[in-house]
């Protein structure tokens, strides 16, 4: 999991007793750290079937698509799915190690302290990039609706380089340096040592829960204006893609806050009863971070998919964003209204070519000839 608080605990613990100590010593840390382990290995599992099954699957369709809302996408998606691997790897491995090579409450020696801080800071900047893949994959359907350009070069300076820098500023911050922030007993210390690491930690979690409604709001906003405008009125297979395209938001939203608001959570419980933390609260915030930080890989391997109605062929229908793209420009078959219907006006089709042949030659109305048709 990823969670300043924790990151604390890799700190020397030269001062006994610590709140550390005393916290940890209240709860059973081989059930939490298997707990750890097992939501890591979902989250690594979730984040292989992206990686290695459907990017395959969806890697001719990147090369013939250029740079289209699909490519894009499934480019974000991709690079998503490998920051949530690496990160649920980091926590696997930190988990495994504290479980079965040494306990999770740290010797007080060097070696231990470089491996916990090593370990949180490579989960910290994964993590953080899955946060802002998040971010740019709701950038890149506005981006596409509104025809702005969609670079994946710049993303990927952004999303690398700003992860890099909140990552290295609140671990810095919080070690160097000596890495005893455990002896923080003033609270104007911890705000100068501690809490910079959960505001550099939290501040793109924010960006996220509360960016990603209102794009996905605009988009969906931006949709259903451009059908309105396109048709006389919604068909059926519209209003469908329409909703296809709300859940999908929705059920996207639904997954972030689930996997991160705990996080939020315990940081405000902290921060606001500083000195006094509820011990019983606390832990049981711990393991729903246990549980739910992992589990983003996993579960983003669900509402990231093609969206159709059969899934046996889920990978061979089109998803909302390339239906978009597809939707013809006229649709004359369920637009038509039944006044303009051909098929209830037969006499539209009487001697149209006499018709022709009077308005060619006029003089056909000395003849005698009758245009039954005008």
């Amino acid at each position: 999991m990823s969670d300043p608080t924790i990151q604390t605990f890799c700190c020397h613990h030269r001062s006994a007793p610590d709140g550390a100590l005393q916290l940890m010593s209240e709860f059973n840390t081989n059930s939490y750290l298997f707990v750890c382990m097992v939501s890591s290995f979902l989250g690594i599992m979730g984040a292989h079937y992206q990686i290695f099954i459907r990017g395959r699957q969806n890697g001719s369709q990147i090369i013939e698509s250029g740079n289209s809302v699909n490519s894009n996408g499934h480019r974000v998606i991709l690079w998503l799915a490998i920051a949530d691997f690496s990160a649920s790897l980091g926590v696997f491995v930190r988990s495994a190690m504290w479980r079965y090579f040494q306990p999770m409450m740290l010797r007080d020696d060097d070696a231990s302290v470089i491996f916990c801080a090593v370990t949180s800071a490579w989960t910290q900047y994964f993590y953080t990039c899955t946060w802002l893949w998040t971010f740019s994959y709701a950038l890149n359907i506005r981006a596409h609706l509104r025809f702005e350009e969609f670079s994946m070069r710049r993303y990927h300076l952004y999303v690398w380089s700003i992860g890099a820098l909140l990552t290295s500023v609140g671990l810095t911050v919080l070690y160097y340096p000596n890495a005893d922030c455990q002896n923080v007993r003033e609270l104007w210390t911890a705000l100068i040592r501690v809490l910079p690491n959960y505001c550099v930690t939290y501040l793109p979690i924010l960006v996220v829960m509360i960016g990603n409604p209102i794009i996905y709001m605009d988009a969906s906003k931006i949709i259903s204006e451009a059908f309105s405008t396109r048709y006389t009125r919604m068909t059926s297979k519209q209003r469908v893609i329409l909703n296809r395209f709300k859940w999908k938001f929705l059920l996207i939203n639904i997954v972030f806050y689930i996997c991160w608001l705990p996080n939020l959570i315990g940081g405000l419980i902290l921060w606001t009863v500083w000195g006094s933390v509820p011990a019983d609260i606390m832990i049981f915030i711990w393991y729903a971070m246990a549980a739910t930080n992992p589990l983003q890989a996993f579960l983003n391997a669900f509402v990231y998919r093609r969206w159709s109605d059969d899934e046996e062929d889920d990978d061979d229908k089109e998803s909302p964003e390339e239906e978009i793209e597809s939707e013809p420009v006229t649709e004359t078959v369920e637009e038509t209204s039944p006044l303009l219907d051909n098929s209830s006006r037969p006499w539209i089709k009487k001697n149209r070519g006499e018709c022709s042949t009077k308005m060619v030659d006029p003089s056909i109305h000395n003849k005698g000839v009758r245009c039954t048709c005008c």
